[in-house]
């Protein structure tokens, strides 16, 4: 069946669709990731997005049970230049069109990826449909200027109810505003002792779980739009050291005085250059963002910048000057790209053990 891309601005593209039938409209971006395209289709920050692939040649590998970063996906489409209809890997389970009908999203293959992926850079992240090519594209356009894109993406990926994944170590209150599962299995590799808990649970209500550490999840969509999240954080902040992690940092940012802003089209990839300002240490990093912190209302924040990225230069890292609390705009989870930035988790608890100490020798010079 062939379909059309048809985005806002006029341009048309046809091409042979693939997966489900169903129409659909989401705010077109574009992923510079050479593999990994389960789990980008499967990242919840995804959520209210179509994705189009730069690489030329998506689901030659198939789709296996393992590389999943959530249970249900939550990407409105997928779009591809060629779409490989015989997979060929040892761990495949499903083509890619045998699992874009088992999730009923659409997909579109067959179009030149790389034009559209110039139109996104000149103008911006556009909204676009995914639809037959039988129906009439001005009728879709019209229809696309006409909608207004949906701003609970946070809300729709969220977990609804706290649920543990336990473990012996330090207790981790993970904050889920559209986690990646490799978040979790990160913080369970070391040991740590979680609980995930929804993108509006307030700071009272995590305190109560007696956390040694917080963690703020990545998700989709604006930062601003998810007030109750700031509220929540500027509530524990001083309480217990917090790490951030894309939108967890941009939600940091926005908690302690500091600004974000949309990107004109964003970063999402897994080969973006990032530099540590304090040691100079540069590493290749996963992203998957379309707002940042605007640098400019730093001024006079408590916060301090950590890391920039090296191709334009935006903040990719900031830590408060007087609490225990770090950010970053990065995946250091990888998922799919590069694990240069692992570290990261083993600096968070190696500051929840360094607050403890400092506990520790309080309590005990109290005594004395």
């Amino acid at each position: 069946m062939n379909k059309q891309l048809v985005l806002e601005d006029g341009t048309v593209f046809i091409g042979k669709g693939f997966g489900s039938d169903t129409s659909t409209i989401g705010e077109v971006v574009f992923n510079t990731g050479m593999t990994g395209y389960q789990e980008i289709l499967s990242d919840p920050s995804y959520c209210g997005q179509i994705v189009t692939l730069t690489y030329p040649l998506i689901g030659n590998y198939g789709i296996n049970r393992d590389d999943f970063e959530s249970i249900i996906p939550a990407v409105q489409g997928f779009i591809v230049k060629e779409e490989a209809e015989f997979p060929s890997n040892w761990r495949s389970k499903f083509s890619l069109n045998e699992y874009f009908q088992m999730k009923n999203i659409p997909g579109i293959a067959g179009i030149d990826t790389r034009k559209l992926t110039r139109i996104i850079r000149k103008h911006g992240t556009l909204k676009g449909a995914i639809c037959s090519a039988m129906e009439d594209p001005n009728a879709i356009i019209e229809k696309l200027k006409a909608t207004k894109l949906r701003n609970d993406q946070v809300k729709q990926v969220s977990t609804k109810t706290p649920y543990p994944s336990p473990g012996r170590g330090r207790r981790i209150v993970l904050v889920d505003f559209g986690m990646k599962h490799g978040i979790l299995r990160e913080l369970n590799k070391r040991n740590c002792d979680c609980i995930v808990v929804p993108y509006n649970t307030k700071a009272e209500e995590i305190i109560s779980l007696s956390p040694d550490g917080v963690m703020l999840s990545n998700g989709p969509g604006n930062p601003k739009d998810v007030p109750e999240a700031i509220e929540m954080i500027q509530g524990i902040l001083g309480s217990v050291p917090i790490f951030g992690i894309c939108l967890g940092h941009q939600l940091f940012a926005l908690a302690n005085g500091a600004n974000t802003e949309k990107m004109k089209f964003g970063h999402r990839g897994s080969n973006h250059p990032v530099k540590d300002i304090r040691t100079g240490r540069v590493s290749l990093t996963s992203q998957n963002h379309g707002y940042t912190v605007d640098e400019s209302s730093i001024s006079g924040t408590p916060l301090e910048v950590t890391h920039v990225a090296l191709n334009d230069g935006t903040i990719e890292g900031l830590r408060h000057k007087k609490f225990p609390a770090f950010t970053v705009q990065y995946h250091p989870e990888a998922s799919p790209g590069p694990e240069d930035s692992n570290y990261l988790f083993d600096q968070f608890l190696q500051l929840i053990e360094s607050e403890k100490k400092g506990c520790a020798d309080k309590c005990q010079s109290v005594q004395i």
